[in-house]
Parts: C-alpha cells; structure tokens; sequence
C-alpha cells in the first residue's frame, strides 16, 4: 500500500483539518508527520467547533488509529489541553492515538527562549507564534534535544536539567522578558505525565509494518508550503519541511511509497504574521475577505492578511510536492464578487514570469492578474456539483486549466458536511 499525502498550498490555515475529518473513513491510520503547536486544524460538525494543534485531524472518526510522527515537535502542555478537550467531547482515543518516540519534546525553556529571541529582533519580528518550535528544531539538528522515547530513560530528570541550562545561558545573552519558569515547569511536568498515558511506538515500523499488512494509511501535514524551510519565503519560514518530501523524513517512509498527493488551496489566499505575501489586498476588498472569511488564526488569534489567489505561487508548491488532485476551499467568500481576480504571472524588472522569483522578500516584482466572472450567489449548504452557479464552476475549471491538476472537491462552508465533491 501507498501512503497518501495531504497538504496545504499556500502560507497555511487551508482548511486542512476540514479535509482531513472528511477523508479519514477511507483511511485505517491518519499521520500527522512535521510542525508542531503552531498548527491550528479547525473542524466543524455537529454544530460543535473544534481545534487541533498535535493531535492528527482523523481522531473525531472512531474506527481509525493516529500518529503524531518523528517529524513532530511536541509541547505537553499543549497536547494535555487537547486531550482534555477530546474528553470533553466524549472522544474514546486511549488505543487510537499513537506517538512516535523519535518525536521531539518542546520545553518551557525552548518557549523561552522563542519569546527571548522575537522580542530582541524589534521590527525584525518573522512573527514567530512564540510556540517553542524554532528553538526544539534547532536543538533537534544541533544534536541536543529530548525526544519521547526519553521519557522511558531513568535519567530522564537530569537530561532535561542539562538542556534546561543550556537554554537559560543563552536567554541570558537577550533582553529580559517576564516569564515564570517554575509555574511552567509545573505544568509541564504533570502534562509530560499525562503524555506518558498515551501508547508510544518506533512509529518508522508502525507505519512500514501496517502498509505491508495493506493498512491505508494518510499523512497530515500542517502550515502550508510556502513555509517550507527550504523552499518558503525564508527567512519568514517555520522550521520544517512542509511538503511531500517532509513525509519520508517524518514518517519514515521511502520515496516509492507516496501515492496520491492532495493539495489544499484556499479560493483566495491568506497569510498570518510577517513576510511576502504578493497579491495581499490593503484595501476595503482585502477587509471583507477577512469578515468574510473570519480569517483570524487558530492558534494565535491574529488578523489574517488577506488577498486574491496566487498561481504563480500554486504552480510552484504543486511542482515541489507532486500533487495529483487539489481541494479548493472556502469558495462561499467569494459569493458576494463580481469579479474575481487572480495572479498568472509576475512581472520582474520589467519582465513577465511565471516563476516565482528567488526572494521574495527583497526582489523587485509585481503580480499580473487575470479577472473571472463571480457568480454573486450564496453557496451555503451546497453539497452537489450540480447545484454550484456556472460562473462558479468556471472558475473551479479555470484554476484547472491554469494549475494543470483537476479539483476534485470544492468546500462551500465550514461544516463537514458542506463539501462538493465532484
């Protein structure tokens, strides 16, 4: 069996978690496989709102099994409240979710020192969520963090003490921030007790063994492609590979066993904290897709910066991860348009391009776009293709024609159950 990817397109909050609840009873295991708390995967159902931070999005379907992979970042204050709130809601997850022991732990000192790190930068910021996650990453490479499989080690104690210091010196080399360690701490380690209720696995054999026991088998991945540390607007990246390629490394599977890649665009597009973000509308237009769209993030809160779709920038993630169908969301924002625009290429010094320059960050381009007809209809409830306006397929066939991949499902609301699928 193949494992089948599934991830978002652009800077993040795609509506992966969305996708992921509804594909799930195709699957036996659902995977989240890189990123960490700085994810936030919404889901709606039921009239019930939920959000995901660690945990995989195919917890809500009772007969499939989780993994948070070794790609995973872990902080176990973040996973606990997440547990609570699956109690809450009555979830039975205690033999269905599995963590990888190669997955690293976030400590309070990492959140620390993120925080020490953003704060010294002034107008610098990269708009980092403050969640510990560049800092566990770097230690991650740096050959000095702690992973889960620690937590069975009896010196488990004195190993946090040493990374402990390690980090404390180094805070001290920043600007003071208020931050009250031993309160955290001791939330910390009562979290990591409860993280130790959970089953842990060597997830590169649970995931191997059960594809060759035929098991299906979806990875997850959280922020979104242009956030890839290599590939993504750096240095206003996370500290992950977000793309298909990221599924080998943080699953631990080989290359030949990807099968159907999906990718996960938004009808427009949207970005959270600093950075490039070439067709972002400052005007009237880009505020109403905000209300719209109620683009404010899950983990932090903040203001999404909104504007019209990038394919330039769609073309260029479709190309990195090899993606074989793509999932448009949120097309109910644009109901109210008469026209939609889209950006098909750049001009770059004065040239036109399709490709999507080195840095954006600093380059001097602009977008070139495209108007489409909009179908001024409400789309809300829509569950057929049939009953979809034909000024909104036309744009569903145009972003074909233009990306090369065929939409196989276009999300007209928040619910699960407001899905078309064609």
């Amino acid at each position: 069996m193949a494992v089948d990817v599934l991830l978002g397109l652009q800077w993040g909050d795609e509506g992966k978690g969305k996708i992921v609840d509804v594909l799930a009873p195709r699957y036996d295991i659902i995977a989240r496989f890189q990123g960490g708390p700085n994810a936030g995967h919404t889901l709606i159902f039921d009239g019930k709102k939920f959000v995901l931070h660690t945990v995989p999005s195919g917890i809500f379907r009772r007969e499939q099994d989780n993994l948070i992979g070794n790609g995973v970042v872990i902080d176990p204050i973040t996973l606990s409240r997440e547990l609570d709130d699956l109690d809450a809601a009555g979830i039975d997850y205690g033999d269905r979710l599995f963590v990888a022991r190669k997955a690293h732990l976030i400590l309070p000192t990492h959140r620390l020192l993120d925080a020490a790190r953003e704060n010294a930068k002034g107008e610098r910021k990269i708009g980092s969520t403050l969640k510990g996650i560049g800092p566990t990453y770097m230690d991650k490479t740096g050959r000095n963090g702690l992973r889960v499989g620690n937590l069975e080690a009896p010196d488990f104690k004195e190993r946090y003490e040493r990374l402990k210091e390690k980090h404390l010196q180094l805070v001290g080399l920043y600007p003071y921030i208020e931050f009250d360690l031993a309160k955290e701490e001791e939330e910390w380690f009562k979290a990591v007790d409860r993280l130790r209720t959970l089953p842990f696995v060597d997830g590169e054999f649970y995931i191997n063994q059960a594809l060759e026991a035929g098991k299906r088998v979806l990875a997850e991945g959280a922020q979104g492609s242009m956030l890839d540390i290599d590939f993504g607007t750096y240095p206003y990246v996370t500290s992950s590979n977000t793309i298909t390629a990221g599924v080998c490394t943080g699953l631990g599977v080989a290359p030949q066993r990807i099968g159907e890649v999906i990718g996960i665009t938004k009808a427009y597009c949207t970005r959270v904290g600093g950075g490039p973000f070439p067709t972002e509308l400052h005007d009237e237009t880009g505020e109403f897709l905000r209300k719209e769209g109620s683009e404010f993030g899950a983990t932090t809160g903040r203001p999404r910066r909104c504007g019209w779709i990038d394919l330039v920038q769609l073309r260029y993630t479709i190309m990195l991860s090899g993606v074989t169908q793509i999932v448009v969301t949120k097309v109910d924002v644009l109901n109210k348009f008469e026209t939609i625009r889209a950006a098909d290429a750049y001009r770059v010094d004065g040239e036109t391009s399709r490709e999507l320059p080195f840095d954006l960050v600093h380059e001097n381009y602009e977008p070139i776009y495209t108007d489409v007809a909009g179908w001024n209809t409400d789309l809300s409830g829509t569950k057929e293709e049939s009953e979809l306006p034909e000024a909104c397929l036309d744009y569903v066939r145009f972003l074909e024609e233009k990306l090369g991949v065929p939409v196989t499902m276009v999300s007209t609301g928040p619910d699960r159950e407001e899905l078309v699928i064609r």
